[in-house]
């Protein structure tokens, strides 16, 4: 057990209290009901007890940087971020005014999604998505409002923006005006309410900045959306998704150079020569060897299509080197590729394409705990922090140049549709909980990422098109006479 600095200035001035405090904590060590707590064990956690703020200021721009090069460069971590995004945003996450004049609200944010990227690469939605990427891949993201002007000719005049987090200051730290006090960049007023953000002019790491300075500015917090997990009480910064799997990856990847080196070895073939090789020498009597003069050292005979020959002084005999393979190679990689897929939190089928160990239970139940996962994600992070201030910012945009007169209306939100993983089954519960008032068919029409207005419309409509042809009696027929049970089994036993 390590002395610690007081122990020793105390064993310097008399040994045998300094022996009595080490005895102490030696029993304290002995009698721990946790032995997790034992310090015994020679574990000695890092900046312990430090605030999520004091560890996010030491080591979230290194895992940022990391886990950026991670996604890029190594196949599953890449895959793994996309099926984050694909199972949370989807097609988009969408809302449904309710409130006053809900109608034209929605009309009016169908005009505007089209036009709200201030970048104008995507819409509201490309928007979102591009915005939960930079989230689980940076650990936070900013979004922007910016104000338009009438004259630039949008639905309203408003446009968003996505801003990596390296636009945050970091090191703006200290007091600030009124008794508040910046953290990581963040200003807090006397009584821990976000003030505001320091922003740079420009994106520190842009190779060409022209004119811009790069100088934080402080930029007030109404017109920043901050979006992040916050998985520690008092945690103001958010830290990258893949923090916990950086190291193991980056150890698999050295351990694949390794491999990917060793399989090169395997491959050579090599020849040692001894004796006299005078005779297997094409060099001219009068001129120069070309196996070298010096008869002691180890000689180059020329290469093999992938191996080489070497001489060796003394016996005279061909010895074959062919390195051997070695196993497990496969089996490792699958063992830490599981791990480090649980680690991200995503279904190691999804990130790998690796279905041969999978079968209909094991999926099935997979699938319910990752969409658990992204339900959590979507309803306690996504919405609440981005979803409902974009509504909110659009609100206000509409009542000043929108056209229409809305007093602080709301949206319900609807997240995108799950396939059914047996669409038999999974209908068949959904119609019994409608049945047994558990759910409302506008419910799991927007569960499955549809407008249940639209619909309806679109279902009249096509009922009275039915009506008209005569189509909706030979539907009726069908199901009256059971003739569409004995479709619906054959085209089962086509499909088996």
């Amino acid at each position: 057990m390590a002395a610690s600095l007081l122990d020793r200035v105390i064993g310097a001035i008399s040994p045998q209290a300094a022996l009595k405090r080490h005895r102490a904590r030696a029993t304290l060590d002995a009698v721990r009901a946790y032995e997790g707590a034992s310090r015994a064990d020679g574990w000695r956690v890092r900046r312990a007890g430090a605030s999520a703020n004091t560890d996010h200021l030491a080591d979230a721009r290194e895992l940022r940087n990391r886990a950026r090069a991670l996604v890029q460069n190594v196949p599953y971590c890449a895959r793994s971020l996309q099926v984050l995004v694909s199972a949370t945003i989807g097609t988009g996450i969408t809302p449904k005014a309710e409130g006053p004049n809900a109608s034209a609200l929605d009309t009016l944010w169908g005009r505007w999604a089209d036009v709200a990227d201030a970048d104008g690469k995507s819409d509201i939605y490309g928007l979102m998505a591009t915005a939960y990427r930079a989230m689980e891949q940076d650990g936070e993201v900013m979004i922007r409002r910016r104000t338009r002007r009438q004259s630039d000719g949008l639905a309203v005049p408003l446009q968003l923006q996505v801003l990596e987090i390296d636009w945050l200051d970091g090191n703006k730290n200290g007091s600030a005006s009124g008794g508040g006090q910046i953290i990581n960049g963040i200003e807090y007023d006397a009584i821990g309410r976000i003030r505001g953000y320091w922003l740079f002019g420009a994106h520190p790491g842009e190779a060409v900045r022209g004119s811009v300075r790069l100088s934080s500015s402080l930029v007030p917090a109404s017109d920043i959306i901050h979006l992040y997990n916050p998985v520690r009480p008092g945690q103001g910064r958010g830290i990258t998704r893949f923090a916990p799997v950086i190291a193991r990856v980056r150890d698999l990847m050295l351990y694949e150079d390794a491999e990917l080196a060793r399989k090169n070895l395997e491959a050579r073939l090599g020849v040692i020569v001894s004796g006299d090789i005078d005779s297997m020498s094409n060099a001219d009597d009068d001129g120069p060897s070309q196996l070298g003069s010096d008869r002691d050292q180890v000689t180059d005979l020329g290469p093999l299509p992938s191996g080489g020959v070497t001489h060796i002084t003394g016996a005279t005999a061909f010895q074959t080197v062919e390195p051997k393979p070695a196993g497990g190679y496969v089996e490792y990689c699958k063992f830490n590729a599981h791990i480090i897929t649980a680690g991200i939190g995503v279904p190691y089928e999804s990130a790998t394409g690796d279905m041969r160990e999978v079968n209909f239970s094991s999926a099935r139940i997979r699938q319910m705990e990752f969409r658990r996962d992204c339900e959590q994600m979507q309803w306690l992070v996504l919405v609440p922090q981005m979803c409902k201030p974009i509504w909110r910012w659009f609100d206000e945009a509409a009542a000043l140049g929108g056209g229409v007169r809305s007093t602080g209306s709301t949206a319900d939100w609807s997240t995108p549709r799950w396939d059914y993983v047996n669409p038999k089954q999974d209908i068949e519960s959904e119609i019994a909980a409608m049945g047994a008032g558990l759910n409302s068919p506008s419910e799991a029409l927007r569960r499955r990422g549809y407008d249940p207005d639209a619909v309806y419309v679109e279902m009249g409509k096509d009922f009275k098109r039915m009506k008209e042809t005569g189509a909706l009696g030979l539907m009726t027929f069908l199901q009256s006479s059971g003739a569409r049970t004995g479709l619906v089994d054959a085209s089962t036993t086509n499909e088996e």
